[in-house]
């Protein structure tokens, strides 16, 4: 018998990059330069020292300005708050704040695009609006009532922080809503499940890439804020930005190297946050855009 020519695999054509397609390329290529260009002179600065800094900024680190990890120590150890408290408080709103909207809106967008009446619509249109709304609005008539209300504590500043992450995180899980078949939710009354279970077992899960795009988002929102808690929080409680700020300038005196390495600090864990999370970025912003 014949043996049987097995054919040759054939290789994937790979397509040619136009013109406009490359001109593309090397321009985000210099856009994403620029934009990077800050952190790196940043963490180049925090260590060298004040007089090198003040002599040349883009300069790099030599043996004589070379400082090692000697202005992390003095930023961490300077004035009387300490910085690990600052950590603490930071992580403690983020944290907090975060679930919070995570839990409250998922809720909100899920019952006011199941119910469907008047008065959701309105709800929803107002959360839209509140995008809108800059905060340079608002801001004074907010510390005013957040100090009445005795919000003025890392527990208050939670409810503030939901009612300015509401109106993104109820838009996004809104969209990604529409996209769910109503039938697997008739299918858990059928079987008994009341509201609470059939989202928390049923449709939670399925908006695992929204919900995990919206902690992103308001993740890094609510770690590098700097203008709400410095309005609202008592002077007991300093976030990292708070605390930073606090350096410049201090005792007439501006220690420019531990500034450098203290934003260094803050912002490492939310680099690390944000690579450990980014392939459900866009994953769930597209689920979100949907039609509805």
């Amino acid at each position: 018998m014949a043996k049987v020519m097995a054919k040759p695999k054939e290789k994937p054509v790979k397509k040619k990059q136009t013109l406009g397609m490359k001109i593309l390329s090397v321009l985000f290529t210099i856009v994403s330069i620029f934009y990077v260009a800050p952190v790196f002179f940043v963490i180049m600065n925090s260590f060298k020292s004040n007089a090198a800094i003040s002599k040349g900024f883009f300069e790099f680190p030599t043996a004589d300005t070379f400082q090692g990890f000697q202005n992390y120590i003095t930023g961490m150890f300077h004035g009387n708050y300490p910085f690990w408290k600052s950590i603490m408080w930071s992580f403690f709103i983020t944290i907090g704040g975060v679930l919070l909207i995570l839990i409250c809106t998922s809720m909100c967008a899920w019952y006011l695009q199941r119910s469907n009446t008047v008065i959701c619509k309105i709800i929803y249109y107002f959360c839209i609006f509140s995008m809108v709304v800059p905060f340079q609005m608002v801001m004074f008539t907010l510390s005013k009532t957040a100090d009445t209300l005795h919000l003025t504590t890392p527990w208050g500043i939670l409810i503030v922080y939901l009612g300015f992450g509401a109106g993104l995180s109820v838009f996004m899980f809104s969209g990604f809503v529409k996209s769910i078949p109503i039938e697997i939710e008739e299918a858990a009354y059928v079987d008994g499940a009341g509201p609470l279970r059939t989202f928390f077992g049923i449709v939670l899960p399925i908006m695992k890439p929204t919900f995990i795009s919206v902690a992103i988002l308001q993740t890094m929102w609510i770690w590098n804020d700097y203008l709400l808690p410095y309005l609202i929080l008592d002077m007991d409680y300093k976030t990292i930005p708070i605390h930073i700020q606090y350096l410049n300038g201090s005792y007439g005196h501006t220690d420019t190297s531990a500034i450098m390495s203290l934003i260094v600090l803050s912002i490492v864990p939310i680099v690390i946050f944000y690579f450990a999370c980014q392939k459900y970025i866009i994953e769930g912003v597209i689920s979100g855009a949907v039609k509805g």
